[in-house]
């Protein structure tokens, strides 16, 4: 299964970012080979919808969860549309390393 995790950067070290369409970055992670790839939003600055939008582009990437820390109205309907699992992390200070480390136990 892929994985999208909402980043502040484009690298491992990067902060997790709790804002799930206005992140900076996803960082998609292979569960199977462990492989990260990291994909910039382009709708970190949008008018509006970027919940939406970050809900499609979850969908194009092939992610079967996310991990952000909150999730929009109109984003939910949409993830729970497509059967995209949605986890919420409330902890501050984490990196995407720290929760890659996590998912691979």
């Amino acid at each position: 299964m892929k994985t999208l995790i909402t980043s502040t950067g484009g690298s491992l070290d990067a902060s997790f970012d709790k804002r799930y369409g206005r992140a900076a970055w996803f960082c998609i992670l292979d569960e199977q080979t462990g492989k990260t790839e990291f994909f910039e939003n382009e709708n970190v600055n949008a008018t509006g919808g970027a919940g939406t939008k970050a809900a499609e582009k979850t969908v194009e990437l092939g992610a079967g969860k996310v991990i952000s820390g909150d999730f929009g109205p109109k984003a939910k309907d949409l993830l729970e549309k497509f059967n995209v699992q949605m986890v919420i992390i409330e902890e501050d200070d984490l990196t995407i390393k720290d929760i890659v480390e996590r998912i691979k136990g």
